[in-house]
């Protein structure tokens, strides 16, 4: 007796739907080099400032110093025969991120932070154009719903950076702080609805910004750091004094945040940079 119609397309369908699992599972993943064959045809973009006595930083942290120890030529520093130098700077220095131990007493140090976290799919949250209309610009949700009214949702792990071209005044410290006839700094920053969008909602791995702080200028000014407490809080870590964000397209780029390993530290320099698409 012939099988209705119904039957026989519905065995039809779990036959394809078997040949597309098969052919799935067996589909050979891309090897490492086929992957760099792909990468290295790609512009890299450095978003990290170099840093020097003399940079911007957080007022309440001495300069740095410093020093040549040896010089290819005698005489010049105290040994030589080849260059090396002698550092001595806060871990918050130049381009740097914020371990979650920062912050937090007894929350991870850089040493803690696994290396699957420094490479993310970048996502660039351009208020550029506001915050040269207002320097106390305070990123906003409608930002972010247009963002993703663009581009989708915002992806898991990914590295947000707000783009705000602060990073145009380094490496003037007085034009960063922005400061008001009343020593208050104007200069803009993230908001809690958003970071807890970002960290909460959608799974973000790390986010960054180009000014000194998270917070907005006027917070910062009361020594308050509200906001930057929150992501460590949330055993997160975050990049500050990001460089060239304008050289990154909004989406659609990998960022790769890279940073010493000293043992039990509490924040250093970064070398940061995105791979565009």
């Amino acid at each position: 007796m012939r099988k209705p119609l119904v039957f026989r397309f519905l065995a039809i369908l779990a036959a394809f739907s078997m040949l597309a699992s098969v052919a799935c599972t067996s589909a050979k993943k891309p090897s490492l080099d086929e992957i760099w064959q792909v990468l290295k045809t790609r512009e890299f973009v450095d978003l990290t400032h170099a840093f020097e006595s003399g940079i911007p930083h957080w007022p309440g942290f001495p300069d740095e110093k410093a020093e040549t120890l040896f010089w290819y030529d005698p005489g010049v520093a105290p040994g030589s025969g080849f260059y090396a130098q002698y550092f001595c700077h806060v871990g918050q220095w130049g381009t740097h991120v914020d371990p979650p131990a920062h912050f937090v007493k007894g929350a991870r140090t850089l040493d803690q932070i696994d290396v699957k976290e420094m490479i993310m799919p970048l996502v660039v949250l351009d208020v550029h154009d506001k915050a040269a209309r207002d320097a106390d610009y305070i990123l906003t949700m409608d930002d972010v719903r247009s963002w993703e009214s663009r581009h989708g949702l915002i992806p898991e792990k990914a590295f947000v950076v707000m783009r705000t071209d602060w990073s145009k005044r380094w490496p003037d410290m007085a034009a960063m702080q922005n400061k008001d006839s009343s020593g208050v700094s104007h200069y803009p920053g993230w908001s809690l609805e958003v970071l807890r969008y970002l960290y909460e909602s959608r799974k973000i791995c790390a986010s960054g910004h180009e000014t000194t702080d998270t917070d907005a200028g006027v917070v910062a000014s009361k020594d308050q750091f509200p906001l930057e407490t929150y992501i460590l809080q949330q055993n997160h870590y975050q990049v500050e004094l990001l460089d060239r964000l304008d050289r990154a397209p909004e989406a659609g780029a990998l960022a790769v945040v890279s940073f010493p390993k000293p043992k039990d530290g509490s924040g250093f320099p970064a070398r940061v940079f995105a791979i565009l698409p």
